[in-house]
C-alpha cells in the first residue's frame, strides 16, 4: 500500500469532528474542494470508503469509525511530542482539552478561555461543561477544573482559588419569610436542595464561637448548582450558593443574602492534571490565566 499523507489524517479527523466538509474547510482555512479532494485521495490510498455522504448528513462507515479512533491517538501523540519539545520555549501549541463544572465554567472558565485564545490565537480548545468527574487519561483530557473538596487525595492538583458560600433567596421570598436573625429560624423555610451535593440540606453555620447546624426541608430537589440557581431566582425558596454564582445578582438586587454575619464552609477551586512528567505549555498558560482571574475576583 502506498504511503498515506499524515496531513490527510488531519483533514479526515476535522471533517468527522465538524460534521461537514464546509465546516471542516472553515476550521482548516482552506476551500471546501481541497477538503473533498484530500478525503477522496485518502480513501483511494486506503482502498476503502471512510465516509457516507448524503444531501442531509455525513457519517463514518464502520471502517471509517475504526480509522478515526486510531487517527485521534496518532494525532494526539504527535501533538504531545511537539508540545514536549516546545514546552522548553513556553509556547502553547495544539488543542487544549479541558472540562469544568457548568456553574463555574459559565461564570469564570469561559471568560478565562476567551482571554487565553486572545493571547494565543494559534490555539484551539475542546471544552466540556459537566459536573461528571471524568477520568483524565481515559478521556484524553489535559485539565479538569474542579470546584469544592477534592475526594481523591492522590490527584495531581493545583489549588488556584477559593470560594465562599452564601445563603440566598429572591427579594420576593425574603419578604415572605421576614427578617431572619439566627440560623435556627431557617428549618421551617422552603429549601432548594442541590442534588450534586452529598448533604444538600445540612449546613453548618458559624459566627464567632457559636456554631449551628441547620437541616432544611426541601420543596424542590434540583440536579445541580445551575438548576438550583434558576429556582432561587424564580422565588421558589432559599439555597446555599457559591459566591461566584450569585455575587452579581446580590449586587444588582436580584437576590438577597441572608445571615451575612454567619459563615459557611469555604471551598477550593483546583486545576487537576493527568499523570505526566511535564506540564504542556498550553496547560500552564491557561491555568496561569485562570489563577490570575481568580485573584481579581477575590480582590
Amino acid at each position: 500500500m502506498p504511503a498515506v499523507s499524515f496531513n490527510r489524517f488531519i483533514y479526515f479527523v476535522t471533517v468527522v469532528d465538524m460534521g461537514s466538509f464546509t465546516a471542516a474547510a472553515d476550521r482548516l482555512g482552506v476551500a471546501k474542494a481541497v477538503v473533498s479532494h484530500q478525503l477522496s485521495r485518502l480513501e483511494e490510498e486506503l482502498g476503502t470508503a471512510l465516509l457516507i455522504r448524503t444531501t442531509r448528513r455525513l457519517r463514518t462507515t464502520e471502517a471509517g469509525r475504526r480509522f478515526y479512533e486510531r487517527c485521534i491517538i496518532v494525532l494526539r501523540e504527535a501533538e504531545n511530542a511537539i508540545e514536549e519539545v516546545s514546552s522548553e520555549t513556553g509556547t502553547p501549541v495544539g488543542t487544549l482539552m479541558l472540562t469544568a463544572p457548568l456553574d463555574y465554567g459559565a461564570k469564570v472558565v469561559a471568560p478565562a478561555l476567551a482571554l487565553y485564545l486572545q493571547r494565543h490565537p494559534q490555539m484551539q480548545a475542546n471544552l466540556t461543561f459537566t459536573d461528571v468527574k471524568f477520568d483524565l487519561v481515559d478521556n484524553e483530557l489535559d485539565l479538569s477544573i474542579r470546584v469544592g473538596w477534592l475526594e481523591d487525595s492522590s490527584a495531581q492538583a493545583r489549588r488556584i482559588g477559593t470560594f465562599e458560600q452564601h445563603l440566598v433567596c429572591s427579594p420576593a421570598y425574603a419578604g415572605q419569610i421576614g427578617r431572619i436573625a439566627h440560623p435556627g429560624a431557617l428549618e421551617a423555610a422552603k429549601w432548594i436542595a442541590n442534588g450534586a451535593l452529598k448533604e444538600p440540606l445540612r449546613w453548618p453555620f458559624a459566627k464567632d464561637d457559636e456554631k449551628v447546624v441547620v437541616t432544611g426541608k426541601s420543596v424542590v430537589s434540583a440536579n445541580g448548582t445551575e438548576a438550583s440557581y434558576v429556582c432561587v431566582l424564580a422565588g421558589i425558596g432559599l439555597a446555599v450558593m457559591p459566591d461566584y454564582q450569585v455575587a452579581q445578582d446580590i449586587a444588582a438586587g436580584r437576590l438577597v443574602r441572608l445571615l451575612p454575619g454567619w459563615s459557611l464552609p469555604a471551598g477550593g477551586i483546583h486545576a487537576v492534571y493527568p499523570p505526566a512528567k511535564y506540564r504542556p505549555a498550553r496547560v500552564r498558560a491557561f491555568v496561569d490565566i485562570l489563577e490570575e482571574m481568580e485573584r481579581e475576583r477575590r480582590s
